[in-house]
């Protein structure tokens, strides 16, 4: 969460990441992806038919208003792939103001384009999420505790007669995949975002339960991404960075990173070259929230102190990080920065890493790396062909006819393999 702040003439900034632009989008976002879901607009109909799915005889469609002033007086409607069927539940549907019939609010994960419209006046219900989430919750959005509801993961609780439990997700800290069942048996599993994995395959309650409707987050549903495993990402990104710094040990090393998201990669350098982990205090007051072992107690309040520094991904910029070179008084002749991402992937490039080829000038380079918190082509296939769920609904990149047709025609042929 960014805290404007007016400085005087004569005022000394201490801090130069207070003054770097912020993501003018949402944190967590790899790309364009999560910003065309929000201005994309569903055609309810289509989707049904589409999705296999009956009409609950409920007006749960997308306000249609034609003018931004009447759009205004009205309340935004929640739109049904938000809801769980046969539940009075929501996922990541806050920014709707208090839903018609639900008396529970989930929340798959801290980043902002799914916790949209929560802050501390939120009063609409009971907020269910991780421990991690609920610490989030908190700190950052100041929500009433009163509101909130932390659930353990692994653990299924019973919620009006159905049974919930949340999964983790393999995205951000704190992120879970949300599982419901129903007391006429039926199963529903919400991905949230994540990035699929064969550990998933034995969490018992996926395991040994059909689910019958699939929340699929298809951030990367088309076969152009098979980009390579967050392991193999890490080691190149380490494997870089060692031989960097041997040929230019006065070198600062950056990486690029969301609010809450890619604590991997700059904690794998820390490992790795033995050195700390330097961020501003709101970064640091997050990542201590963590308990993570291996990060708390290797953060730096003194950028000096250390080479590794973490920055927003979205002021990796060569302008940027020269005026942040230069604020370092001279301690650093040089800078190597990473910015992880998916969107980085390369269809020539592959798996073969070794190929990347970095952007530099002057004394600065710039490495885009495929590090990826959402699953890969690979990974969705796999996923889905061991659910074998009887329907699937996208969640991300829904809002074009093309697409959806595209993702219904990979799901088609993942379940007939």
């Amino acid at each position: 969460m960014r805290v404007r702040r007016n400085f005087s003439k004569m005022e000394k900034i201490d801090n130069f990441e207070d003054v770097l632009p912020q993501p003018d989008s949402v944190d967590g976002c790899e790309g364009g992806a999560h910003k065309k879901r929000r201005r994309g607009r569903l055609t309810q109909k289509n989707l049904f038919q589409l999705w296999g799915l009956e009409n609950p005889n409920l007006d749960l469609r997308p306000s249609t208003a034609t003018s931004l002033a009447s759009r205004k007086n009205q309340q935004r409607l929640c739109p049904f792939y938000k809801r769980i069927p046969g539940t009075p539940f929501t996922v990541d549907a806050f920014c709707y103001g208090s839903v018609k019939g639900c008396s529970a609010y989930f929340l798959s994960h801290f980043h902002a384009d799914h916790y949209i419209g929560l802050s501390k006046g939120w009063s609409h219900g009971p907020i269910y999420c991780t421990n991690l989430t609920a610490r989030l919750l908190r700190i950052c959005l100041y929500v009433s505790p009163s509101f909130i509801c932390p659930l353990e993961l692994g653990t299924e609780y019973n919620l009006n007669g159905i049974k919930i439990t949340m999964l983790d997700a393999n995205h951000c800290p704190g992120a879970a995949l949300i599982h419901f069942r129903l007391p006429n048996g039926q199963c529903y599993l919400h991905t949230g975002d994540f990035r699929a994995s064969k550990l998933m395959q034995s969490y018992p309650v996926i395991a040994s339960q059909r689910i019958n409707i699939l929340y699929l987050d298809t951030t990367y549903c088309n076969p152009k991404y098979r980009f390579p495993s967050k392991e193999d990402v890490l080691e190149f990104v380490v494997g870089v960075t060692r031989r960097y710094l041997n040929n230019h040990p006065k070198t600062i090393v950056v990486v690029g990173a969301y609010s809450i998201g890619k604590e991997h990669v700059y904690s794998a350098i820390s490992k790795a070259l033995g050195v700390k982990i330097y961020a501003n205090a709101s970064r640091r007051r997050i990542l201590r929230s963590f308990g993570w072992v291996g990060i708390s107690e290797n953060l730096s309040t003194n950028g000096k102190d250390t080479p590794l520094h973490i920055l927003p991904i979205s002021s990796l910029r060569f302008e940027i990080l020269q005026r942040y070179l230069a604020s370092q008084d001279g301690q650093y002749t040089s800078m190597l920065a990473f910015r992880p991402t998916g969107w980085t992937y390369s269809e020539t490039i592959g798996e073969n890493l070794n190929l990347i080829k970095p952007t530099s000038k002057g004394n600065i380079t710039i490495y885009g790396v495929p590090y990826s918190e959402h699953s890969n082509f690979t990974e969705l296939q796999d996923f889905v062909q061991f659910l074998r769920p009887e329907k699937i609904i996208p969640t991300v990149n829904v809002g074009n006819a093309v697409n959806r047709g595209k993702m219904q025609s990979y799901f088609q042929q993942w379940l007939k393999a």
